[in-house]
């Protein structure tokens, strides 16, 4: 009886941490896979004078300057730029085209973009 006191205890196995790590690093690569960025915020533009129609109608061009925006030539506020724009706009399909002044930002082109789309164009050309 005595040997079967002395006896040793069966040993406890470690837990193998490998197949926890592949588990995660594949949850991290499916996720990094199947997200999207910046998709959301993607403006669809095109260069000043490439593509198929004419111009028509009144002159539409937007400047963004770092002080503000112009329409024409003539200074304006943001709300009266929507307005006025929508006046000279023949159809929503018709041309605007914007062009970014020097000193002014991504922001203020982006701006500038977001108030021809609340005037009704929804064709914009990027002017150099």
């Amino acid at each position: 009886m005595a040997l079967l006191a002395t006896a040793a205890a069966p040993r406890r196995r470690r837990i193998g941490l490998t197949p926890m790590i592949d588990v995660v690093f594949l949850l991290l690569v499916f996720f990094m896979l199947a997200s999207r960025f910046g998709v959301e915020g993607a403006v669809p533009i095109s260069a000043a004078g490439s593509g198929g129609g004419g111009y028509e109608g009144a002159p539409r061009l937007v400047e963004a300057r770092p002080d503000g925006f112009r329409l024409n030539g003539v200074a304006l506020d943001p709300a009266a730029l929507t307005e006025r724009l929508a006046a000279l706009l023949p159809g929503p399909d018709a041309v605007v085209v914007v062009r970014a002044r020097d000193g002014a930002d991504l922001q203020r082109l982006t701006e500038a973009m977001d108030l021809i789309r609340a005037a009704g164009a929804r064709r914009i050309a990027l002017a150099e």
